[in-house]
């Protein structure tokens, strides 16, 4: 017997526009492709990126295209066979082998695999792909279902009729794109044997001291034995061979005192390979190797002391984890140009800003394995949603067999990785139903009668999709939704998770009332921003130059896609800041503050309720989003082109290991039942400590102030002294009024910055947050005359200083090799705050800016 062979079929491929007279074929721009990436690559469309050319280029989604290319083909032993592999087709594809049609898709999701055998020539072949308009295939798809009651969020109906990214259809962050093509890989495999798949599931028992390990290998063909061997860091530390039996080969292992996976800060992220090796006779047939990481992860839930309903956080190695993260998109909307390598920059910047975990959003992609691997690399937990969002999803009975075909197929492909530990059966689509009454009756557990109602998606996520998990993966918590908590009202905060929109969508609340918007984990909330002014530079069409460039053009308009973008960005910064359209740049400043401002609210208030076991009061905060399909101004932390905005280093500060934080609350006490006069009026700092560590730490807390008018100090003691933080919760330290001046007039508070401090037993600051009055826009705040912004002589560090308490300063140069480690802090008099800072020289050109700088 001879081994399989995999032959990439990647070479000549040429498209054209199939339902266009007399068009010509052209080479593609790469493989695998999509027909926007081929047309740009020829200059036939304008960048859909630049200004509005996205308007320019929507004929391409209603049109027909052809993809073709002619391969080598190549012997076919006696008992062997040929079979062409498609790892991803977009969407409605009609394949032809040398004239046959060999496959007709209908689901992006689904990897086909097709016996070509007896169609397969060993000299010249061609390959022929068809791809209709998903859009209009959408259309006829919800004509011919008149009785479903279609509605969605983003988009239009017709997406839910199609299984396809469910943002290629336009978004309230993206632009409508409807692309089509070989959107992955394509092989041709001969052999006579090969695995089909090799399954390993692993589980480890509370006191970690083992790890048992099933492996079960599929077999297509004859073979008589399979040989797993499982290693780590190149040394072989266990290996057996079996016979196949059935079709399949099982073997067990147990690892003694193993190497554990855990998330980033919490320990190392060792990776085993496990190998298996197919044998006939002498021969080594076949071969796959996965990497896995073993660890023990656990979703708990149970009742809370002192609050009602139940904790919802991650747990891993018995280690409780409170999970900051992101909410993550695709990361463009043309994926098969995004690298390898670009995957890994993204998980890696997540990395480095102190996050824990990545939700993989429902209106995508089941990310591309390279995505997976940097998280498994980088300890980075991940949230994976089903590939549902924002809709009343039909359920006829063909679509159902698909979806349970999609389900099954991502589900093995991913099911290896050691950072996925939640799949989630769809986003927002519970919000969807109660937002238009749709018919859901919890108590109802017969899945057939879902079907009858005016909600048939339910039986896609609470039978389809937990069957399949259970199946394959039934160690991994599946989830029905997100949001969801045991089937009642979705805004519930006591139960599962929450999408806490209310800042910004919704009632438009306060962003510092965000401690009173929590829930037991908060999957979704956010705040927008600009983008950096470089990367709005980049979409308009003249650059610097272009006339559309200040905040309220059409332009700039375009590129932002939230309805009501306008209201919501001035509402948030008129209640907050003094602010000004021109110059642009300070304009975009005052955005990314307003961002930062919030989002540390957040994480910050929220953190606050990790109190220790029993009292998970919030087991975690999701910021939507941490990255962008285009250039635009949008919900993330980190634009299109990887560069951070101001709210990835406040988030980055609120997670870190070690934090503190202050809130100012006033209170009222009136002397008699109806007196508007007689009130007692004080204002009150709370001041509390978040050790996110597994060490308990003894600490000083300082608490300092200043009158932010004239740069006085008006107090500075040690508020607790040998205090201990216990590990893993957040304690609180101290309350007291804000610190003013006896006898220093009327309304000091309210011109009084407060910064409060965390000191260590060996006199080392680590952790420090400064509290404003707010809003900041009555402050009389003051332009410094000794600001200093300077390099280190190591180069290392920008060292900042000044006079006067300073708000949001932000150093900036013009050099994208600079990377800051650190940005947006406060200053105050008599400190030097330093950030970290990669790739200066003494060259390089530092600016800062400031709240009411101009």
């Amino acid at each position: 017997m001879s081994p399989r062979s995999v032959i990439p079929i990647d070479k000549n491929w040429e498209f054209r526009q199939a339902d266009k007279e007399h068009s010509k074929f052209l080479p593609v721009a790469q493989f695998p492709t999509n027909v926007h990436l081929d047309l740009l690559h020829h200059g036939l469309i304008p960048d859909p990126f630049i200004g509005k050319n996205e308007l320019d280029v929507q004929w391409i989604g209603e049109a027909q295209w052809t993809y073709k290319t002619n391969f080598k083909g190549a012997s076919i032993p006696e008992n062997g066979k040929a079979v062409l592999a498609f790892d991803g087709l977009d969407t409605f594809a009609t394949v032809k082998l040398n004239g046959s049609t060999i496959l007709e898709t209908d689901n992006m999701f689904i990897p086909e695999r097709v016996d070509v055998t007896s169609l397969l020539k060993e000299d010249d072949n061609e390959l022929v792909i068809d791809f209709d308009s998903a859009y209009l295939r959408g259309w006829k798809l919800v004509e011919q279902y008149p009785d479903h009651k279609w509605g969605c969020w983003n988009g239009d109906n017709s997406r839910l009729a199609v299984r396809k990214a469910q943002y290629h259809w336009g978004w309230d962050w993206g632009p409508t794109l409807l692309t089509c093509g070989p959107w992955r890989p394509i092989n041709l495999e001969i052999f006579e044997s090969r695995l089909a798949d090799l399954n390993i599931q692993s589980t480890v028992p509370e006191d970690l001291k083992s790890a048992d390990i099933k492996v079960n290998a599929g077999v297509e063909g004859k073979a008589d034995k399979v040989r797993f061997d499982i290693s780590l860091d190149g040394k072989q530390v266990a290996s057996e061979t079996v016979q196949v039996s059935s079709d399949k080969a099982t073997a067990s292992f147990t690892l003694e005192n193993p190497s554990l996976w855990y998330p980033i800060r919490y320990g190392k992220q060792p990776l085993y390979q496990v190998k298996a090796t197919l044998i006939a006779g002498d021969s080594e047939e076949d071969e796959i190797d996965k990497r896995i990481g073993l660890r023990r992860a656990e979703l708990i839930q149970r009742p809370l002391k002192d609050q009602p309903g139940k904790s919802f956080f991650f747990q891993v190695n018995n280690i409780p984890l409170y999970c900051g993260g992101s909410d993550w998109i695709p990361a463009d909307n043309f994926i098969p140009r995004i690298s390898k390598e670009r995957y890994y920059d993204w998980v890696k910047l997540v990395a480095d800003g102190n996050q824990f975990m990545i939700r993989v959003w429902g209106g995508g992609i089941y990310e591309e394995q390279a995505f997976y691997d940097a998280c498994d690399e980088l300890g980075i937990l991940v949230w994976q949603d089903f590939m549902f969002g924002c809709g009343n999803y039909p359920a006829w009975p063909e679509l159902l067999e698909s979806i349970k075909r999609e389900a099954y197929e991502n589900v093995k492909l991913l099911r290896h990785h050691p950072s996925i530990v939640i799949w989630a059966g769809n986003n927002e689509d519970y919000q969807y139903q109660e937002s238009v009454s749709l018919t859901y009756k919890y108590e109802d557990k017969n899945a057939d009668n879902w079907l009858k109602t005016d909600f048939p998606a339910r039986y896609i996520y609470e039978k389809i999709l937990p069957d399949v998990c259970s199946e394959l993966i039934p160690a991994t918590y599946y989830h029905p939704g997100s949001p969801w908590g045991d089937g009642v009202d979705t805004h519930d905060p006591t139960v599962g998770d929450i999408h806490q929109w209310n800042v910004w969508h919704g009632t438009q609340e306060k962003w510092q009332n965000f401690d009173k918007l929590g829930g037991r984990f908060v999957s979704e909330f956010g705040m927008q921003a600009f983008p950096s002014v470089k990367t709005m530079d980049a979409y308009l069409p003249l650059g610097k130059d272009d006339p559309d460039r200040y905040p309220q053009s059409s332009t700039v308009d375009f590129h932002n896609k939230a309805d009501g973008h306008e209201r919501r960005i001035a509402l948030y910064l008129v209640e907050n800041m003094r602010y000004g359209p021109d110059p642009l740049e300070q304009f975009v400043y005052a955005t990314q503050l307003m961002q930062g401002e919030c989002l540390a609210s957040a994480y910050r208030l929220w953190k606050r309720q990790w109190k220790g076991p029993g009292r998970e009061y919030c087991g975690g905060a999701l910021v939507w989003q941490i990255n962008d399909c285009w250039p635009v101004t949008s919900w993330s932390i980190a634009d299109y082109y990887l560069r951070p905005k101001m709210a990835y280093f406040t988030v980055k500060r609120e997670m870190a290991p070690v934090s503190i934080g202050i809130t100012r609350r006033e209170h009222r006490h009136p002397k008699d039942r109806y007196t508007r006069v007689n009130v007692d009026v004080s204002t009150k700092v709370e001041v509390w400590g978040s050790n996110l560590t597994l060490e308990d730490l003894e600490v000083d807390c300082l608490v300092k102030a200043w009158d932010v008018e004239t740069g006085e100090q008006t107090f500075n003691e040690i508020v607790a002294e040998r205090i201990t933080l216990p590990e893993n919760r957040s304690t609180e330290i101290d309350a007291r009024d804000v610190p003013v001046i006896a006898g220093g007039g009327k309304d000091q508070e309210k011109r009084t910055v407060v910064a409060a401090y965390l000191i260590d037993r060996d006199g080392k600051q680590i952790a420090r947050y400064v509290n404003w009055p707010e809003p900041l826009k009555y402050l009389h705040l003051q332009k410094p005359k000794e600001l200093k912004v300077v390099l280190s002589e190591d180069g290392t560090a920008v060292e900042i200083s000044a006079e006067v308490p300073i708000k949001g300063l932000v150093v900036e140069t013009e050099d994208d090799e600079v990377v800051f480690e650190d940005n947006l802090v406060d200053i105050v008099p008599n400190e030097v705050v330093r950030i970290g800072i990669k790739g200066a020289t003494k060259e390089t050109k530092l600016e800062a800016r400031y709240l009411g700088m101009l």
